[in-house]
């Protein structure tokens, strides 16, 4: 049976299926499992509790239930709730938005792959490309082109400090001059916080971004998936929202406590906002109604986004500082750098003697049941070859959000096997 490109291209491996495989690889049975791999977050117990209460009032409430079940939303997404988010929005951060600024999707990770393809590929006659401007990136972004070369990007820049810390930083300079001399971008894309790194670009460096897209009137996208004001798993200042005509703003309940339901929100101009709704006609009917009635009355009230503040970040905060405290326990008198964690659920371990490639060192690894993800399938948008960046394949991306016991352990293991590949 013969496939068509689409079919070569979406459905053979990826670094994003290898992730999702090994949240529910079986292992040797009797093997201690150190989950540190996934993007799956932690189970938030003040946070359940109320989407509980929640759930228990709408079964409640006549047949508010069998209502929703039974009914399709528009394509764009349930009205009531488009309007929720519209009115949030602009009157938390002023924004001149309404209800058809707003998108939903099924996990905002759909609603990256539709704007990425949106703004690729063959447009006439000339092929569109999708420039990321700090790598490395998040790994479910790397094979979501439908064409091939669908995406571009720059090396980012790296400050080490004396803590054994270190920080990417946006090379401005490179991105004024690939988009000076590539008129075939059709859009800047960056996650914020950034998936893998932890790192949150900082309001110049969106600033300075966003002024280059209207410069160049193409769309900034902002994958903002861990970012304010929710689920806000931010552990820095210097992170504003913004919003303008020539940012689309990617948002997800995954992160705050709901990644089965799959909920994706999109903040896009009119056009932009529409056009996601007819895709979504075309590719799903509709979008699921679960996430948006849940959380409906809790972000009009203000609980969703005060959950965040007083029990999500706190979450993660103290797990994040346990991470370092644990990399630095366990990794001393070794060659090594932990990326500082700015946000996001993941700490981004840097091991310059390995002397194997991440991707050798994460099959040994997984050998001891120890789960990460390795740094190659971070790093795309290059003409083949190695990325030419030092990082390339000798990072790891481990998540913190799990057992501290096991986490800790992990990362001891972790350890151990780098002193013997050192």
């Amino acid at each position: 049976m013969e496939f068509s490109d689409f079919a070569e291209k979406l459905a053979s491996h990826s670094g994003i299926l290898q992730l999702m495989d090994d949240i529910s690889r079986p292992f040797a049975e009797g093997m201690k499992v150190f989950s540190l791999g996934g993007g799956n977050p932690a189970r938030v117990g003040e946070v359940e509790k109320e989407y509980r209460k929640e759930m228990e009032r709408l079964l409640s409430s006549g047949d508010d239930f069998e209502n929703f079940i039974a009914h399709y939303d528009s394509p764009q997404g349930r009205v009531e709730f488009l309007k929720a988010v519209s009115d949030f929005f602009s009157s938390r951060y002023g924004w001149n938005i309404d209800e058809n600024n707003v998108a939903l999707t099924n996990g905002s990770q759909c609603a990256m792959f539709y704007i990425f393809n949106m703004f690729s590929g063959s447009t006439d006659g000339k092929k569109k490309t999708i420039l990321f401007p700090l790598m490395p990136e998040y790994i479910g972004y790397a094979d979501q082109g439908i064409e091939k070369g669908t995406f571009v990007s720059i090396p980012a820049k790296v400050e080490y400090y004396s803590d054994r810390s270190m920080k990417y930083v946006l090379d401005q300079k490179a991105c004024q001059d690939y988009l000076a001399s590539h008129d075939e971008v059709g859009a800047i894309a960056v996650s914020r916080p950034t998936n893998p790194s932890g790192n949150v670009l900082t309001d110049r460096e969106i600033g300075f971004l966003s002024s280059l897209a209207k410069q160049y009137d193409i769309p900034l996208v902002i994958d903002n998936a861990y970012g304010l004001p929710f689920p806000d798993i931010v552990f820095t200042d210097d992170a504003t929202p913004i919003w303008n005509e020539h940012i689309i703003l990617s948002m997800s309940l995954s992160k705050i406590g709901l990644p089965s339901i799959r909920t994706g929100i999109v903040i896009a101009s009119r056009e932009i906002a529409s056009k996601i709704g007819n895709m979504n006609a075309i590719c799903a009917l509709a979008t699921g109604s679960f996430g948006p009635v849940l959380v409906d009355n809790m972000l009009k009230s203000g609980r969703l986004v005060s959950l965040a503040e007083s029990a999500v970040r706190p979450f993660y905060k103290e797990k994040s500082e346990k991470m370092l405290s644990y990399i630095h326990k366990y990794f001393k008198g070794t060659e090594y750098y932990v990326h500082k964690i700015e946000g996001s659920i993941f700490s981004w371990l840097y091991l310059p003697s390995l002397t194997v490639s991440a991707l050798e060192f994460y099959k040994i690894l997984m050998d001891c049941g120890v789960v990460t993800v390795p740094s190659e399938y971070f790093f795309f948008g290059s003409e083949g070859g190695k990325y030419p960046h030092e990082h390339y394949d000798k990072c790891l991306r481990l998540n913190y959000s799990g057992c501290d016991a096991l986490v800790e352990e992990g990362v001891y293991k972790i350890s151990l096997k780098y002193r013997e590949y050192s």
